[in-house]
């Protein structure tokens, strides 16, 4: 199990050579960098990232040669002194050792094959960066798509709730003129409290479908009221989609009674439903909100979510 130190490690060796890659560096002045020893350095790059940092950063430099030869039409002896070899033949000699063909041959072929063999399994990643994979503890202790997604809606909702705090009554109930266009399971004025009333509402509902309870009756629409009907279904949400992740039963079919008449959804259409319809009306919030002066929540963009909670 590779320990911090060591993942941390991988990360700056990864990224010193990532940044030499359109400069002449040599080993000794990417050790100075790293404030080691050209003897140390070696050493410890070669046993961390399981290459040596000359053959790492050669690798990387052949794998964007392969994928520019591709893409474009690039003289391949431009190619060649990007890549770091003083003449064209040089530059051949080495392509052909890895790819088998040399460059002519590799362009004319279009072969879309870039990646070389990698213990790290670093590559060259289009059109100008590195693909870096995740360790096992960062894996062990990661999120999937359906975890990105549901938290980055409580995130950006409960980010929203917090700013139509500084609302007024007023500004709240005032109905937005969106023009003919239609909106889609919002009943009654379109309002900045509608919005965030529905947003909590349907999480309740389908919440309730999961568990096989009856239907609920709308709740109290005061901002404190919906913040607490929010945390209150948020977790309970979470964790059945969680459940259903983890079975793998997005296939699998349950019956709603909440429905007049009963109706069977498959849990994964329902949670595509959910965050669909949720992603929608956040948005219409985001629209609401910013008419009402409220200028610092951005897109809702996940990115900024994902760098948030990262720190």
């Amino acid at each position: 199990m590779a320990t911090r130190l060591q993942q941390d490690r991988f990360r700056t060796f990864i990224d010193l050579v990532a940044d030499s890659l359109d400069e002449p560096a040599t080993g000794t002045e990417l050790a100075q960098r790293a404030y080691l020893t050209r003897f140390h350095f070696d050493r410890l790059f070669t046993a961390v990232v399981s290459e040596s940092p000359g053959a790492f950063r050669r690798r990387l430099l052949l794998e964007r040669a392969a994928y520019r030869l591709v893409r474009g039409n690039t003289p391949v002896t431009e190619i060649a002194l990007d890549s770091g070899y003083g003449s064209n033949q040089a530059f051949t000699r080495a392509f052909e050792r890895a790819f088998g063909v040399p460059p002519s041959e590799h362009r004319r072929r279009g072969v879309p094959k870039f990646r070389l063999d990698a213990p790290s399994g670093v590559h060259f990643h289009p059109p100008a960066g590195l693909y870096v994979p995740s360790s096992d503890d960062e894996r062990r202790g990661s999120m999937d798509l359906t975890d990105r997604l549901i938290e980055h809606d409580r995130w950006l909702t409960g980010r929203m709730l917090d700013a139509a705090a500084s609302l007024s009554e007023e500004q709240l109930d005032a109905p937005m003129d969106l023009a003919e266009e239609e909106i889609l399971f919002l009943d009654g004025p379109l309002t900045v409290r509608s919005i965030i009333n529905r947003l909590v509402f349907t999480k309740e509902v389908w919440t309730a479908a999961l568990k096989g309870a009856e239907c609920p009756e709308p709740g109290e629409d005061s901002l404190s009221a919906m913040r607490g009907r929010l945390e209150a279904v948020d977790p309970e949400f979470l964790e059945i989609v969680r459940q259903v992740r983890d079975r793998g039963d997005w296939d699998a079919v349950f019956v709603d009674p909440t429905c007049n008449p009963p109706e069977s959804f498959t849990f994964g259409a329902m949670v595509a439903h959910v965050l669909t319809f949720q992603a929608y009306r956040r948005q219409l919030l985001l629209v609401a909100l910013k008419r009402h002066g409220v200028t610092d929540l951005g897109y809702g963009d996940p990115i900024e979510w994902e760098r948030a909670v990262a720190g």
